[in-house]
């Protein structure tokens, strides 16, 4: 098997070697994910009804792709924009507990995404939850769980270089760990979020940048993040420094969830009380969801890291203007395409 996989990733000439390759990537990391955290795998909706509250906010201004359906009268339908909210559904729904968790495949579209080598309108991740006991809400939890998805893609890294001799290891043998507002005090509110994401990235190779979605002492947030999923105390981004675009390249958001009182804190400061009202906060702050933690690892981001391509459009099939087509050809930059 290891021959046949050799020649998979070691051929890259053809559409037909590229999804072989990225499917070698996906199915070794997504194992290993589920092994160190205990994760079962299970369905995932597409779409949910609007009215419960359940589908993810994002930043606030993203607009969800919404529906209707014959079979569904006077119910609006949207394309979920992630699970973030469902997986904690799901987590009461199997009867999980402390320990235990579940992942999912995720697709979503982003219809208001600015498109480039990073981001397309299909967004694909492996979005997971873990149960924890509310005496597990805490930052030694979140980081334990972060260093064991580093080991998983490290781990994958170097199976993948066994089996092709063009991908050598180039990740850290750790992940640095730093918060959103040291980050600002180490190089300046005249520095923007994303120059010192790229700073630190370059820096330390892989970092989680903890603590992101409130205001730092600048009065600005590092970046957007909703206000009822991640405790955003508990929480941040696993970036690492991407060798072939020279950046730094975010792979995950993940984070300790909201609590019945850090609901109630974010959603006032985001002035979104009003959310107190739909179903799935109802039931959060009535205590009939668990306590967990989760967060989406993309799936298209960790086959470009790891197989060393330059647009996320190699590793994924979206729909791209004729201009970005153009460019990535003159470039010689194969995106897939059945209508190339």
């Amino acid at each position: 098997m290891a021959n046949q996989a050799q020649a998979v990733l070691t051929r890259t000439d053809s559409a037909k070697a590229t999804e072989r390759a990225i499917f070698t990537a996906k199915s070794l990391f997504e194992h290993k994910l589920g092994s160190k955290l205990n994760l079962m795998k299970v369905s995932a909706p597409l779409f949910v009804a609007g009215s419960t509250g359940i589908n993810d906010n994002l930043n606030g201004w993203e607009r969800s792709v919404s529906f209707d359906a014959a079979g569904c009268k006077d119910m609006s339908l949207e394309v979920v924009q992630s699970l973030a909210k469902w997986k904690r559904l799901a987590a009461r729904y199997y009867g999980l507990q402390p320990g235990e968790g579940l992942y999912a495949d995720m697709r979503a579209i982003r219809r208001d995404e600015e498109l480039s080598p990073l981001h397309s309108l299909l967004v694909d991740q492996w979005d997971w939850e873990l149960v924890i006991s509310k005496q597990q809400r805490s930052e030694d939890t979140l980081k334990s769980k972060v260093q064991l998805i580093y080991e998983a893609l490290k781990e994958t890294e170097a199976e993948l270089a066994a089996l092709d001799p063009l991908l050598p290891p180039f990740l850290p043998e750790a992940i640095s760990f730093v918060t959103s507002q040291e980050l600002e005090d180490r190089f300046g509110a005249g520095t923007t979020p994303k120059e010192r994401e790229q700073l630190i990235a370059r820096e330390k190779g892989a970092v989680f940048l903890m603590q992101v979605g409130g205001r730092l002492a600048s009065g600005q947030p590092h970046d957007g993040r909703a206000p009822d999923y991640d405790d955003w105390q508990l929480n941040g981004d696993i970036i690492v420094w991407n060798p072939v675009l020279e950046m730094a390249f975010e792979i995950s958001s993940m984070g300790i969830r909201v609590d019945e009182e850090s609901l109630v804190r974010q959603l006032k400061d985001s002035g979104c009380a009003e959310r107190m009202e739909l179903p799935f906060h109802q039931m959060l702050l009535g205590g009939e969801l668990p306590y967990t933690m989760g967060g989406g690892i993309g799936q298209s981001r960790v086959a470009m890291l790891l197989l060393r391509k330059s647009h996320i459009g190699q590793v994924q099939m979206s729909v791209w203007p004729q201009d970005i087509v153009n460019a990535c050809r003159d470039q010689q930059i194969e995106l897939l395409n059945v209508m190339a």
